[in-house]
């Protein structure tokens, strides 16, 4: 994979990143989305998480497996202001 290419969509790191990031002593997913952000977006981690364990591992010469899969939040729902409001109901 070309070290231009897009990890985290949400929050546009690229591969490039996550290695420099790994080269300077990280090995976790929770201290590569730390220090990225990636991970950390609408999505969280649902899209790049796979890939950035894969990087992980590979740095680290283990296999995927092995890897403790880092910690997330589901996305969350949006709430109209309304809901919030006397008297409003969430639709």
């Amino acid at each position: 994979m070309s070290s231009d290419a897009i990890i985290c969509r949400c929050e546009d790191v690229l591969l490039s990143d996550i290695r420099r990031l790994l080269d300077s002593g990280l090995t976790t997913f929770d201290e590569v989305k730390k220090f990225s952000r990636c991970g950390m977006g609408p999505c969280q981690g649902r899209t790049c998480r796979s890939l950035v364990l894969a990087e992980i591992a590979r740095h680290r010469g283990i296999r995927v497996q092995d890897l403790e899969p880092g910690r997330f939040r589901p996305p969350g729902k949006s709430i109209p202001i309304s809901a919030f409001l006397e008297g409003g109901e969430e639709q």
